[in-house]
């Protein structure tokens, strides 16, 4: 089984599906969207990142930087952990199935409850179908509502290994036309498309979720999008376009630039 790298999870989510959720985010992406608000996702292996607005110039990474033994940066996450300011942060954590689990049935009585339950993103999360159907059995048999958040453009074999045990799907459209699809995301979307009607026809519970992006998706593509999926009798909310994932991204670069500067 491929392990992912997990870059976050987030408890206590009311935007990630139906009710209260812990939403996992799984590392490694195969779309390279130039809006992404989560850069840190988009690598399969760990990433640092420092946020120079955290800095209170102690030194402390620098005197770890500068040892011998520590010129080559392996994204070990030692300089996170001793960063008093939370500076320095580590986006890749590895989990097996097991461990997972037990950080998403701790909040079991909250889904209960509220109706939620847990959402698997990413980057990609469906890069990882072996782990997820791992996991998602798990939660089947917890009785725990589960939802996965995917673009869609994995082989359709992918799909087919999670879907005895996902509830829900939020599926990406990003655009309809195939050239501006590749314009904005590096690939055509036919594959994902193709996708859609499969899970369709396979009769499981789609939530199309549109991320309205300004100068790209936002005018007629958008109406097109919109008449596109109320033929299919789909549901679907429209994401508003943000600005989160400029900071995050100067964070992944500027820890490149602060681990050059300090180690010579």
């Amino acid at each position: 089984m491929k392990t992912p790298y997990i870059f976050d999870i987030k408890r206590a989510s009311t935007s990630d599906g139906p009710g209260i959720r812990t939403a996992v985010f799984l590392k490694g992406c195969n779309l390279n969207c130039y809006w992404c608000h989560n850069p840190e996702s988009k690598k399969a292996n760990p990433e640092m990142a420092f946020y120079r607005e955290k800095c209170i110039g102690c030194q402390s990474c620098r005197h770890l930087f500068e040892k011998e033994e520590n010129k080559e940066c392996l994204s070990c996450g030692r300089c996170a952990d001793i960063c008093p300011a939370e500076a320095i942060k580590l986006y890749g954590k590895e989990y097996s199935a097991d461990e997972i689990f037990e950080v998403i049935v701790r909040d079991k009585d909250f889904f209960m409850a509220t109706g939620g339950g847990v959402t698997f993103s990413g980057g990609e999360c469906m890069l990882y179908p072996d782990f997820l159907a791992a996991v998602l059995k798990k939660c089947k048999e917890s009785g725990i509502h589960t939802a996965i958040d995917t673009a869609g453009s994995v082989p359709y074999s992918s799909f087919e290994q999670v879907l005895p045990f996902a509830d829900l799907f939020l599926f990406d459209i990003k655009a309809l036309d195939p050239e501006l699809h590749k314009r904005g995301t590096g690939i055509d979307n036919c594959l994902i498309l193709n996708n859609l009607e499969k899970l369709i026809s396979a009769g499981k519970r789609i939530l199309v979720r549109v991320p309205v992006i300004p100068g790209f998706n936002d005018g007629e593509e958008l109406l097109k999008i919109k008449s596109f999926l109320e033929e299919k009798g789909l549901p679907y909310e429209l994401l508003e376009y943000h600005e989160y994932g400029i900071g995050k991204g100067e964070a992944l670069r500027d820890f490149v630039k602060k681990r050059r500067l300090e180690s010579e």
